[in-house]
């Protein structure tokens, strides 16, 4: 008899331990684990989309009204320029190439929620401010003259004026007369809110004459995304451009 509880014993003991290392984990750790897998991969997806697609940003300023307006969050491609070209009427986000931002007095908070706003900012989860960038309309490429104004009134590109339909209701093409030509790897912008726009025509005795290095340009807005009212695709106005010639080979 003791032989055989001796011979049950070990194969009781057995099972306990296989029952234990396979037992599955606990209900409460698999849905943290899997929480966080999912939080993290949606943290990187996001970070790799603000760095190399689309990066979100908010409009603090009325220089591009009615188009953009205070207050407004717009999705900006990264795409351009890059693998895109950039056109004629774009609107682009770019870094202050020096002097064109007036210096910011940063908002008092919380060291907890500064550290927050600026993580959720770098992995694209909050829009960027204002902070160093601006947002125009390119009205010249490399190498185009642009002036102002014709016997119409209008901006000319390359000789030709044009027609711009996005100008705020009001607003004059510009009350600043300029003749110049935008030097190789730069661009000439305005805001479309002419008289509130403190844009190339400002940088006139700037290095570049006034225009931006398109090393600066961050990339193009494509979408208003909030307020929720102003949801709207942002679309380049091919046809005010489509009869300017490019610039000529001497430029």
């Amino acid at each position: 008899m003791s032989d055989q509880s001796e011979s049950v014993s070990p194969q009781r003991g057995a099972e306990v331990g296989s029952a234990a290392r396979h037992a599955p984990p606990s209900s409460g750790a698999s849905w943290l684990r899997e929480t966080v897998i999912i939080l993290v991969g949606a943290l990187a997806l996001s970070l790799l989309i603000k760095t190399f697609l689309v990066q979100a940003f908010f409009i603090p300023s009325a220089s591009m009204e009615d188009t953009l307006q205070v207050g407004d969050r717009v999705l900006v491609s990264k795409l351009v320029p890059g693998p895109f070209e950039l056109q004629r009427g774009d609107t682009v986000v770019f870094k202050d190439p020096g002097g064109w931002l007036p210096p910011v007095q940063p908002e008092q908070q919380s060291a907890l929620r500064d550290a927050f706003e600026a993580g959720m900012t770098f992995i694209g989860l909050l829009p960027q401010d204002s902070g160093e960038h601006l947002i125009k309309r390119v009205i010249g490429l490399p190498g185009d003259q642009v002036a102002c104004c014709d016997e119409a009134g209008r901006v000319t590109v390359n000789g030709v004026g044009i027609d711009e339909p996005y100008l705020k209701p009001g607003s004059a093409p510009s009350e600043a007369e300029f003749d110049v030509t935008v030097p190789a790897g730069s661009l000439w912008v305005m805001g479309d809110n002419r008289q509130n726009s403190r844009d190339s025509r400002g940088h006139l005795g700037d290095p570049g004459g006034g225009s931006i290095p398109v090393a600066n340009v961050v990339g193009t807005s494509f979408a208003r995304v909030w307020p929720a009212d102003r949801l709207a695709l942002l679309r380049n106005p091919g046809p005010t451009f489509a009869d300017v010639p490019a610039a000529s080979a001497g430029s």
